[in-house]
């Protein structure tokens, strides 16, 4: 059935060549939501895949109300996907989660509580110095884990104080400040997660945390060596954006068109 206002929740999910994942992905957040008293939506966003993820999506959707899907045919990178289904979701509170499912969707009913209570923003960790019980199913190495501590101290004294984890792939914001931080942000790719909270803080939005049991899939296709390179010089790059005020330049300009 098809429903007839808005939704309280969106759920979008980014997506680039995971056609041997999406299916078991779709199935386990749909499974969440259809039971939900409250209206929602799932909105797949399909980075440029090359593979067979688009047939998988629409072969989900088939028969199945509240999903929707966008086929952009250009790889642009995960923030720039996030950034795409955050600004076409109509929902009053905007989710996106990894088509890992890592990160899985139950975490929600961690994060619904305090929205409830008036945050702007909630994000899951899996580092227990940001919010007791985050933890990971397999510990990392301890080369692993130093390099990022090392990073995450980085990406705190430049751009984002005192979380711990800026990067695991389960945040979710209002529409109000979905559609006032999304629109500014220029990081396609990695540190777009480290923009999107440094956006947060510059508009003094409320950020509330809560604990991740991360399970992670070999098969993903992020944190090569040159990923975690590529998250440093964005976080530079989000800092020298603040410095300079790109991001008011870019509200001042929006501000002009939409009032014209």
């Amino acid at each position: 059935m098809t429903q007839t206002q808005p939704p309280f929740l969106s759920v979008i999910i980014p997506a680039y060549n995971e056609e041997q994942r999406i299916g078991a992905t779709l199935e386990s957040v749909y499974s969440y939501l259809e039971p939900q008293p409250y209206c929602w939506e799932m909105l797949i966003v399909i980075d440029g895949a090359t593979d067979g993820t688009l047939e998988k999506v629409r072969a989900f959707a088939q028969e199945r109300a509240n999903i929707r899907w966008i086929d952009r045919r250009e790889n642009r990178g995960k923030g720039f996907t996030v950034r795409q289904g955050m600004l076409a979701a109509t929902g009053a509170i905007r989710l996106f989660t990894d088509a890992d499912n890592s990160t899985d969707i139950t975490h929600w009913d961690k994060m619904q509580p305090l929205f409830e209570q008036g945050y702007d923003v909630v994000i899951c960790s899996r580092d227990a110095k940001d919010v007791a019980g985050a933890r990971q199913a397999v510990p990392q190495p301890f080369r692993k884990r130093l390099l990022g501590n090392l990073g995450n101290l980085f990406i705190q004294i430049v751009a984002v104080p005192g979380i711990w984890d800026t990067q695991c792939g389960f945040k979710a914001f209002t529409k109000e400040s979905a559609e006032k931080i999304f629109p500014l942000m220029q990081i396609d790719r990695w540190g777009f997660d480290v923009e999107a909270l440094a956006l947060a803080r510059r508009f003094h939005y409320s950020v509330g945390i809560v604990a991740a049991y991360w399970i992670d899939d070999p098969r993903t296709n992020v944190h090569s060596f040159g990923d975690y390179v590529d998250s440093i010089r964005e976080t530079l790059r989000v800092r020298w954006n603040l410095l300079i005020g790109v991001y008011g330049r870019i509200a001042h300009t929006s501000t002009k068109i939409d009032a014209a």
